[in-house]
């Protein structure tokens, strides 16, 4: 038998015995957070199966998706990178991108290793990969050689999916509410309706069937003799279907349910005693390397995760990581949200605050849930902390998670938290800055067709990202003393220190720019400026100049990726006063229009 084996001898050997190295498998579900599982949460439904391989293993309680929605996630499991550091963190992609030079999806580390790796499911990745240099089929481990290790990817529990969550309003209103759905517990931030207690308990039915997926794959594991030599990983990809989960940086949409079960053979390479649940901070970014640790080869330094598993990790070294979290573009809709978590405190970062959460999304608006929480709020029947949805955000939040869980209390103003906040609002920029975070570049600028590598752009623009990066911190600050620097930034030869001089400007949203914006609304050279320059007269009581300039900018577009932010904007300004503030963009009056685009334009014409 081959024992401790180096990584030069792993190499060189080019195949590997399963006696000798673990298997693995990933079992993923879609679109459901850890608080749909009793497991996990109180309310949640019961999963015996899951929780059985719970008993014969670790609990993860903070668990951290980094992206909110699935492309993305799954992204930043295939690459251990954090995307927006190479351009993949929009959903869904308007355009792949290459991988970072110098690192290979980490199966490609696996499979070179002598693992047959293979991938039962969804391959929807925002990055340029070469299948079968990652991976070695699509389906499960039988088709591997006699003795070979093997790590198995099954990432097709798609029951759980939100498209499950878009029934009729027919199937709310045929009868009365079954067992489930009366005794179901609905977190403060939605309303205690029928429509979403059947939202809630229809969609906890689909995470039983799923459950029962995953003692399917188990009893399959243990009929082919290597339930033994494997790992097993448990997971959801990111949060949940009902309002502000998936696609969003809440804890409902970024903290997904994670359960490792490990045979005795290889708890050696588990920190943490069987049966235990730890609140340590892992990502997703940090599960491949993690996998190629624990297999005993050499993590490639250019991963940006760090291994939670294997030779030399103990409970203590996982102490304080960071988890960074992230939502930007869903569909057609864009955001800018940045998050850190630290234990149980959770920072958040809303670079555009005007940009409520409740703006419209052709997909998420299919849910009952999502329409009847709409019609509540405009009907003023919603409390303040459900309201929190649809109005403005404050540029940054502090929540303590082991009393709000559902982060509806921001403590960012709190004399007592000063400490806290400005340690984690220094690290998150830093980490901004670290990554040459992308999304400080409107999506259309980055797909103009003279980007040939992301990754490569954002080290080459490493100052001119952080310096954008300081303009939209000057949100941070009071008017009197941020003014200074928005005045500076609006008069900048660079466009984008003009674009993030006009985003900080409507943060503000103070009159004594208004001059300035307005001039700039109607003749800057750069029509994404003029565009958010728009924004602000709209904030500050002059939106119908705002309405002519926006679609002015519509329909001199060529661009349909540009189109589509456009239309964002456009979207936001009609839903600050829907009645009164609307646009005439009829999909006739645009020079492209593509998927996304066609979306905003019937919404905006009142057709879907």
């Amino acid at each position: 038998m081959i024992t401790k084996l180096t990584t030069l001898t792993i190499l060189s050997l080019g195949a590997l015995y399963a006696e000798d190295r673990p298997n693995f498998v990933w079992v993923i579900s879609e679109d459901n957070s850890k608080h749909h599982l009793k497991h996990f949460d109180p309310t949640g439904i019961a999963t015996p199966h899951i929780e059985a391989l719970a008993k014969d293993g670790v609990t993860f309680d903070a668990t951290c998706s980094n992206g909110a929605v699935c492309s993305v996630a799954r992204s930043t499991l295939l690459t251990g990178c954090q995307v927006p550091r190479i351009g993949a963190q929009y959903h869904r992609k308007q355009q792949t991108v290459p991988m970072p030079k110098g690192l290979q999806p980490f199966p490609f580390y696996l499979k070179e290793a002598g693992y047959y790796t293979s991938n039962k499911g969804k391959t929807d990745y925002n990055v340029q990969i070469d299948f079968k240099s990652a991976w070695s089929g699509k389906s499960d481990w039988k088709k591997k050689k006699k003795g070979q290790p093997f790590f198995y990817q099954l990432s097709s529990l798609n029951k759980s999916h939100e498209s499950s969550g878009h029934f009729p309003k027919a199937a709310i209103e045929q009868g009365p509410l079954d067992d489930l759905a009366k005794n179901l517990t609905i977190p403060p931030h939605h309303p205690d309706t029928k429509t979403m207690r059947y939202s809630y308990a229809a969609y906890q039915k689909r995470i039983q069937v799923i459950d029962g997926q995953v003692g399917e794959l188990i009893q399959q594991l243990k009929a082919d003799g290597v339930y033994d030599n494997t790992i097993i990983f448990y997971f959801g990809d990111h949060g949940g279907i009902l309002p502000r989960s998936k696609g969003y940086a809440y804890e409902t949409g970024l903290n997904a349910p994670l359960v490792i079960r490990f045979p005795d053979k290889w708890k050696h390479l588990i920190p943490f005693k069987k049966g235990t649940r730890t609140n340590v901070n892992v990502n997703f970014y940090d599960f491949g390397p993690t996998l190629i640790h624990a297999a005993g080869i050499k993590v490639n330094e250019k991963f940006d995760g760090k291994p939670f598993l294997g030779k030399g990790i103990t409970a203590e070294s996982l102490e304080d990581r960071p988890s960074f979290g992230h939502a930007d573009r869903f569909d057609e809709k864009y955001d800018l949200v940045r998050t850190l978590r630290k234990g149980d405190m959770k920072y958040m970062r809303s670079y555009q605050p005007f940009n409520t959460d409740g703006l419209h999304n052709f997909y998420r608006y299919k849910s009952q849930a999502y329409q009847e929480l709409r019609q509540l709020f405009r009907a003023g029947k919603l409390n303040k902390q459900q309201s929190q949805f649809f109005e403005k955000r404050a540029p940054e939040g502090l929540f303590d998670l082991t009393k709000d869980p559902y982060e509806l209390n921001n403590l960012a103003n709190d004399p007592k938290f000063a400490t806290t906040l400005k340690a984690m609002r220094t690290e998150l920029a830093a980490n901004a800055r670290k990554i040459n975070d992308l999304s400080f570049y409107p999506e259309s600028h980055l797909i103009s067709g003279e980007i040939v590598n992301h990754t490569a752009y954002g080290e080459a623009n490493s100052k001119q990202i952080s310096k954008l990066i300081a303009i939209a911190d000057l949100q941070l600050q009071p008017f009197a003393k941020a003014k200074i620097g928005i005045l500076a930034a609006l008069e900048a030869d660079d466009p984008w220190q003009r674009y993030w001089g006009c985003i900080s400007a409507t943060r503000f949203a103070n009159r004594e720019l208004f001059d300035k914006l307005k001039k700039m609304a109607i003749s800057d050279t750069n029509r994404l400026v003029r565009v958010r320059a728009a924004e602000y007269l709209a904030h500050v009581g002059e939106p119908q100049t705002a309405i002519q300039v926006i679609t002015q900018a519509a329909k001199e577009s060529d661009d349909p990726v540009e189109i589509n932010l456009i239309l964002n904007s456009a979207a936001m300004v009609h839903e600050m006063d829907p009645e009164n503030l609307k646009f005439n963009i009829p999909a006739s009056a645009l020079k492209t229009l593509q998927g996304l685009s066609k979306h905003r334009v019937q919404y905006l014409l009142n057709k879907e």
